[in-house]
């Protein structure tokens, strides 16, 4: 079932057990799946796995980083409501790798590369970036490439 199934089905649910958190947080989601199907980037209109994972972990990565702001301005009640939809959005995403995971797989991406010094950091960010899409975030990724490669 894609995504936009998923989620309207997750909004009638919603909305019939009356919670407000998933009906905001996937009310969002359905919203940018829209916009994208009418941007005009896909003239079938139907949204490809990959462009529905990108358009979730962009969804998420706003929460966090809205998260960290609202955190850091002691702002717990607009923080609680980005906490609840970003836990609801990572339940449509794979589950993320662990720091052992992610270091095992950049080791492994850097040999393939032939990848040893700090300067090899763009050879090994670009493919780890694909690979690793939805699995990590982009800075865990880019801080533990450094680390390796330095």
């Amino acid at each position: 079932m894609s995504l936009k199934l998923n989620i309207e089905n997750g909004i009638k649910d919603a909305m019939r057990a009356k919670d407000q958190d998933r009906l905001r947080a996937l009310r969002a989601i359905k919203s940018l799946i829209l916009l994208e199907e009418t941007s005009g980037n896909n003239p079938a209109g139907e949204l490809s796995a990959d462009v529905e994972m990108k358009i979730l972990t962009k969804a998420a990565k706003q929460r966090r980083d809205s998260l960290e702001i609202y955190k850091t301005q002691n702002r717990d009640d607009l923080a609680r409501v980005e906490q609840a939809e970003l836990t609801i959005i990572e339940e449509f995403l794979p589950k993320q790798l662990t720091e052992e995971e992610l270091r095992a797989k950049i080791q492994e991406i850097a040999t393939r590369v032939g990848a040893s010094v700090p300067s090899d950091m763009g050879k090994v960010m670009g493919i780890a970036s694909k690979e690793l899409a939805g699995l990590a975030d982009g800075k865990v990724v880019s801080a533990m490439v450094k680390a390796i490669l330095s």
